[in-house]
C-alpha cells in the first residue's frame, strides 16, 4: 500500500485546524488536513456552531500574515469596549459598571467578532485556493505510529499518511493524543453554556457586555444588525440543573428569563436563532508535544468562554509553530523544535488556564458576601489605571 507523503498532517477541521491549514499551506509545505465530520458553514443549517469569537488584536495580527483577514474583515464587528457588569446584589439589577476601553492601550478596538460557522466558511475558501493543501472531511485519524524521521498516520478510510509534523487540533478528546499517552488535568464546574442570537431595542454600540450575577457569567457580544434590528451573540453560563430547566421554557418564558438576566441594559430580547449547548471545562495537556507531534488548540488547552481566550490562544499555538517552522525550516517535527514550541506556549497557557478558571469560580459564587467580595475586586482593579490598563493589554495576549 502506497503511504502519502506530506510536510504537516492536521487531525481535527475544527476552526483551529483550518486556520493551522491555511497557516502552513500559505507557508508553501505540503498540508492533509482531515476531519471525521464535513464541517456546517451555514448559519441556519443543523450543527452549525452559533458561538462568535472576538478575534483579538495579535491573532487578527497573524490572519493577515497567511491571508486569512481579507476575507473575514468585511463580515467583522469591531470590539472597542469591554463592559463588565456585577448583579450581585439583592436585586437583579446593575450595582458596579466598569468600560475597559481599547482606547486606553491602543488606536485600534480590542478585536472583532465573528460567528464560528462564518470563520470555517471563510477559511474553507482560502484553504481550496492553496494547491498545496488538501482537505478530506468525513475522514479521521485512526491510527497513530511515530518513528524518528516521521508520523505515520492511518486514517478512517483505510489510508495510511505520513507527515514531518502532525498537529494534533482533535478536541479536548484528542485521538492523537491518546494515542500518544499524553495526559490532562481537568477542572469540571457543573455547568453548561447555552449560545445563540438574539436581537434588541437599544443598539449596542459595539459595546461587548458580561453580566455577573451568579451561575456563571451572561454575555452579550456585538454582530451585524439582523433584519434591521440590533443584534448580539449571547453565551450564558449556568449551573446544569438550571440549564435544563431553562431549555424547557417555552421560547416567550424563555426570552423573559433572558432579558432579566440581561439586567434589561437592552430593552426586551428577542431570540434570533436556535439554542446550542456546551458543556463548561478546563483542562490543560501535561506536555503540548510528542515524537514528531504537536498539540494545539482544545487537543492542549481549554478554557471557559470568559475574556475572550480559547481561540485566541489557540491561535498563539499556530503562530508560535509557523514562527519555529520557518526560523528553521530543516527542524520541522523535531524533537528540538517540538521542545522549543512547548517552552514558549506551556508556561504561558497554563498561567491563562488557572487564571481563567479562578474568574469563573468568582462568576459562579452564589453566596452574598462573595458576591459582595466579586464586586469590590473588580471596582479595586478598574480604579487603579496601570492595573487596569495591564490587565486589558495581558488579556489582549500583548504582555502586561
Amino acid at each position: 500500500m502506497m503511504r502519502e507523503q506530506f510536510d504537516v498532517v492536521i487531525s481535527g477541521g475544527g476552526v483551529a485546524g483550518l486556520a493551522a491549514a491555511a497557516g502552513f499551506g500559505s507557508a508553501g509545505l505540503s498540508v492533509l488536513c482531515v476531519d471525521p465530520a464535513p464541517p456546517v458553514i451555514e448559519r441556519d443549517e443543523d450543527g452549525a456552531d452559533l458561538r462568535t469569537t472576538a478575534l483579538l488584536q495579535p491573532s487578527v495580527k497573524l490572519l493577515d500574515s497567511i491571508g486569512l483577514w481579507a476575507r473575514l474583515a468585511p463580515h467583522a464587528t469591531p470590539l472597542q469596549v469591554m463592559r463588565i457588569i456585577d448583579a450581585g446584589g439583592p436585586a437583579p439589577e446593575p450595582r458596579v459598571c466598569h468600560d475597559f476601553d481599547a482606547a486606553d492601550i491602543s488606536d485600534q478596538p480590542f478585536g472583532w467578532n465573528l460567528p464560528n460557522w462564518l470563520l470555517r466558511r471563510e477559511f474553507l475558501a482560502q484553504i481550496a485556493a492553496l494547491p498545496n493543501v488538501a482537505f478530506r472531511p468525513g475522514v479521521g485519524t485512526a491510527r497513530l505510529v511515530t518513528r524518528e524521521s516521521a508520523a505515520l498516520v492511518t486514517l478512517s478510510d483505510g489510508s495510511s499518511v505520513a507527515a514531518r509534523l502532525l498537529v494534533a487540533a482533535d478536541g479536548r478528546n484528542s485521538p492523537m493524543r491518546e494515542a500518544l499517552g499524553i495526559g490532562v488535568t481537568t477542572l469540571r464546574y457543573g455547568q453548561k453554556a447555552l449560545a445563540f442570537a438574539v436581537t434588541h431595542p437599544t443598539p449596542h454600540g459595539n459595546v461587548s457586555t458580561e453580566i455577573h450575577r451568579t451561575g456563571g457569567p451572561f454575555t452579550l457580544v456585538p454582530l451585524p444588525d439582523h433584519e434591521g434590528r440590533p443584534c448580539s451573540a449571547i453565551v450564558w453560563m449556568e449551573r446544569g440543573a438550571e440549564i435544563r430547566r431553562l431549555l424547557a421554557l417555552p421560547p416567550q418564558d424563555f426570552e423573559s428569563e433572558m432579558t432579566a438576566r440581561s439586567v434589561g441594559l437592552f430593552g426586551p430580547l428577542k431570540l434570533a436563532s436556535r439554542i446550542t449547548v456546551w458543556p463548561i471545562i478546563s483542562q490543560l495537556a501535561e506536555r503540548f508535544h510528542g515524537e514528531r507531534t504537536a498539540l494545539m488548540a482544545e487537543a492542549a488547552h481549554v478554557v471557559p468562554p470568559i475574556g475572550a481566550q480559547g481561540l485566541n490562544m489557540s491561535l498563539a499555538d499556530l503562530g508560535t509553530l509557523l514562527r519555529l517552522a520557518e526560523e528553521a525550516p530543516g527542524t520541522l517535527g523535531t524533537p528540538e523544535m517540538l521542545a522549543r514550541y512547548h517552552r514558549a506556549r506551556y508556561p504561558e497557557v497554563r498561567m491563562r488556564v488557572f487564571g481563567i478558571d479562578l474568574l469563573n469560580r468568582a462568576s459562579i459564587a452564589g453566596a452574598r458576601p462573595l458576591r459582595d467580595a466579586r464586586a469590590a475586586g473588580l471596582n479595586l482593579l478598574y480604579g487603579i489605571a496601570p492595573v487596569r490598563r495591564g490587565l486589558m493589554r495581558l488579556g489582549m495576549g500583548m504582555g502586561a
